[in-house]
Order: C-alpha cells, then sequence, then structure tokens
C-alpha cells in the first residue's frame, strides 16, 4: 500500500482559476517532500542538432523520456508532475521508484546513442539538498480545460537540479550499468506539422525567466495577465486545432518511433503500425473519433510553469509586438529575461495510453521553438554574468 508521502502529488488539490491568480495565493502551494527527487534528462548539443535540422529526432526523443518515466509511475500507481522542455525533461518522482526510473533512462539514453547518434544527459538530484542549498520548490495542480491539470511550480529548485546535471555532478555515466527492457508503450508521433488556426498569423514558442526567485510570482503574474489582455483567455491562443490537424503516415517517422522503442525496426511491426494509421483515417471520421480530437486539443501540453514560463502560443504578429513592447520593459526593469521563436507551425509528439481519457499531447514551435528560444535567454544571462 502506498503512503501519503509517495502519494503527494496525487493527492494534491486541483485549482481551476486564471492562472495569473494563483500566482498570488501562496497557500496552495505546497513544498515537496524532502525525500522525492528531481530527474532531468536533456540532450547534449541540442542548439547544434536543431540548427542541423535534427529538431523532429530532438522532440521525438524529449517525448520517449516522459513516456519511460510515466509508464514506470502508471504500473506503481503514482501520478508525478513533469515537464516538456522540447529539448528534455523533468520530472519530481518519489524515492519508490527513483531506482527504476534512473535504470530505465539509462537503458533509453544508450538506445538513443545507438540509433540517433545524439546523447541523452540523464541525472537526478535529491530534493532535501536542493532545500539544503537555500532554494525553493514549491508545487501546487492548475487546470484550466477541465480535463488536464498541469503542475506548476514555484522557486528555483527545479533550475538549480538542472544546472547540477548538466555540470556532471548528478549525471549517469557510460559506467553505471543498463539492465532490462524499455517500456515505451503509448507513444506516438502520428501528426505532422500543424498551421496556427484560421486567422491567426505565427506560432510564438516563448521562455520568461523571473530574475529573482522571490518575485516569481509577481513578476509571472505581470507576464500571464499582459498575456490574456492582449492574446485573449488561453483557449483563444491555443496553437492546436481540429481543422489543421494532418496525419503523418510515412514510413521514416514509423520508423524513428519504433527504433525509439525497440532499438530496431521489426518489417512486420512497421507495416502493422502503418495499417493502424490508415484505419485513422476512418476512425476519426466516426462520433468516437471526433470526441477524441476534441479532447486532444484540451489535452495539449502548451504551457509548462516550472520555475520558469514556457508557452507555445497561436497570435498575429501585432499581438506579438505588444507583448514584445511589454516584456522589453519588464527586461529593461531588471524583473525578467525572455527569449521566443517565431514559426509557421506547431509540432506536436502523442503519449496515448487509451483513446478516453488517457493521452497527453506536447507541443513546441516547428523548427524546435522551445530550444531556440532558450539559447536566447542563455545569451543574456552569460552577458550578465
Amino acid at each position: 500500500m502506498l503512503s501519503n508521502n509517495e502519494l503527494f502529488y496525487t493527492n494534491l488539490p486541483v485549482n481551476n482559476m486564471p492562472l495569473r491568480d494563483l500566482f498570488e495565493k501562496k497557500e496552495l502551494f505546497y513544498d515537496v517532500p524532502h525525500d522525492w527527487h528531481v530527474v532531468v534528462t536533456d540532450i547534449k548539443n541540442s542548439t547544434l542538432a536543431v540548427k542541423n535540422g535534427k529538431h523532429e529526432n530532438v522532440n521525438l526523443i524529449a517525448t520517449g523520456s516522459i513516456v519511460t518515466v510515466l509508464n514506470i509511475a502508471f504500473k506503481a500507481n503514482i501520478m508525478v508532475p513533469f515537464f516538456f522542455g522540447g529539448d528534455g525533461a523533468t520530472f519530481i518522482v518519489p524515492l519508490v521508484i527513483i531506482e527504476q526510473v534512473m535504470k530505465a533512462l539509462l537503458l533509453y539514453k544508450h538506445n538513443t546513442f545507438e540509433n540517433f547518434e545524439l546523447e541523452l544527459r540523464a541525472g537526478a538530484v535529491n530534493v532535501h539538498q536542493i532545500y539544503k542549498e537555500g532554494y525553493q520548490l514549491k508545487i501546487c495542480k492548475y487546470c484550466f480545460s477541465e480535463t488536464f491539470p498541469i503542475p506548476v511550480v514555484l522557486g528555483n529548485g527545479l533550475s538549480v537540479a538542472e544546472k547540477k546535471v548538466k555540470g556532471a555532478e548528478n549525471e549517469l555515466t557510460d559506467n553505471d550499468t543498463a539492465i532490462g527492457e524499455l517500456d515505451l508503450t503509448g507513444m506516438q508521433c502520428r501528426w505532422d506539422k500543424i498551421a496556427p488556426p484560421g486567422g491567426y498569423d505565427e506560432v510564438l514558442s516563448l521562455l520568461v525567466v523571473a530574475l529573482q526567485e522571490g518575485k516569481q510570482p509577481e513578476v509571472f503574474k505581470k507576464v500571464m495577465y499582459h498575456m490574456d489582455m492582449i492574446y485573449g483567455e488561453p483557449r483563444l491562443r491555443q496553437p492546436i486545432s481540429v481543422p489543421k490537424l494532418k496525419f503523418k503516415t510515412t514510413f521514416d517517422r514509423l520508423e524513428k518511433e519504433m527504433q525509439l522503442r525497440f532499438g530496431k525496426v521489426k518489417v512486420f511491426g512497421l507495416m502493422r503500425n502503418w495499417l493502424i494509421n490508415l484505419y485513422g483515417y476512418i476512425y476519426f471520421s466516426t462520433q468516437k473519433g471526433k470526441r477524441y480530437l476534441n479532447s486532444l486539443v484540451e489535452m495539449s501540453d502548451t504551457l509548462v510553469i516550472d520555475g520558469k514560463i514556457n508557452t507555445v502560443i497561436s497570435g498575429t504578429v501585432a499581438q506579438r509586438k505588444k507583448l514584445q513592447e511589454i516584456l522589453d520593459q519588464m527586461e529593461s526593469a531588471g524583473e525578467l529575461f525572455y527569449g521566443f521563436h517565431v514559426s509557421s507551425e506547431s509540432v506536436m509528439s502523442c503519449y496515448v495510453r487509451d483513446m478516453v481519457d488517457s493521452h497527453i499531447h506536447f507541443v513546441d514551435g516547428a523548427e524546435g521553438g522551445y530550444t531556440k528560444a532558450a539559447g536566447f535567454v542563455k545569451q543574456k544571462f552569460k552577458r550578465l554574468n
């Protein structure tokens, strides 16, 4: 039987209110238990990989790391918070599954390098260590779509953990032993690039970092307020819409997915998946299929709050320029750093356990939107230091 500690995130209440208001409610944020761990995955030299046209592989590998961890948590009947970052992901996991998670990620790391020649960095940092060094890690559950709650984190705890892993302080190495089998059940990447909904010009991938940990609620509230005023409520800036969804049934895409899952291409499995995809055209014209597509839009992961604001939205050029003016003013005032990437499409990869209520869809701007936005922020911090 699982303890209250292990079910800490599972049992968190879900908050449904404008996000800008949530940042004011300190009492709704809880300290992550000391014996939990922050797990970080990240593709080394992802900026160069994206520049060399490998952005689809980068997104695919990042998604696979999430599926790897969530399948372990699912079997243990535990919900864990996760944060998609385009070229990697971050998780907060309880002690009871940390060893299993790290062994699986080591296997996944070996598999991605052998098949894609991209090196996945993976490591873990104990939450107690983060607190010991004086950083915060507070979390709550937030839902604006009624069906897809997301974790919202305040504090620099996750950023500190990421720096430790990237600094090789807590990273898995080739000396660690990889055993067992990968479980990437539910991983699907079947959708082509997605144009913004009708009436919109572009897709904006945006990253905002508050320069002072203690000022995050105030800064994030202000940013979300201006985003709501300029772009409208979240559903109005959603970059995914049913009319713009197109199946991508090429063998190349299916082969990549199979290489991630099995380390090799199985001809029979490839043909089977191709036929399933063809059946998808029929299924999505049925009532059940249409309901799935509508829920897909609602369960698209377009907003990540991990001590930073990471979001992919659609809008017009005029809206983006208005938001830029405000962010420039806040940056000049020393409140934040921000980075963004503008593209004409978004990309989506999926984790589908069932077609009713257990599916998640990870969204990024085309051509490596999150990775490029993060690159601008890194340059600004370098100049600051």
